[in-house]
């Protein structure tokens, strides 16, 4: 068994879309707006982001803007973290190192949805 795809739930496929693409850099790899999605490749797995409604309901309105539990590993977190400060990325946590020997940084995407960079302390994939 392998790890195929992550979801996320956004409210504006748009901002999302320009986001994972245009700041991130990942790579879309499907888009279907009438259906409120898009898929993104990163290293084999896919991210999905799917839209929720405005006037969905409450359990459904929670799924958008929460911490993801999602990483994205970098070599290097401070120049990552850097640039995508640059490109107006809020981070609501700074690269700090980890008593695991890594370093997090935590970021939002513009829905609200919060995600790390990770760098791996050395000897980790």
């Amino acid at each position: 068994m392998k790890l195929a795809a992550i979801r996320l739930f956004v409210d504006d496929l748009g901002n999302a879309q320009a986001f994972y693409t245009d700041t991130l850099g990942l790579q879309r790899v499907a888009s279907d707006p009438a259906h409120g999605f898009a898929a993104f490749k990163s290293a084999g797995i896919d991210l999905i982001v799917e839209t929720v409604a405005t006037d969905a309901t409450a359990d459904d309105r929670a799924l958008v803007g929460r911490f993801a539990g999602v990483s994205f590993a970098v070599d290097d977190i401070q120049t990552e973290a850097a640039r995508l400060k640059a490109a107006g990325v809020v981070f609501t946590g700074a690269p700090e190192l980890q008593f695991w020997g890594g370093w997090l940084a935590t970021f939002a995407d513009p829905a609200g949805n919060q995600l790390q960079l990770v760098q791996y302390a050395a000897g980790r994939p």
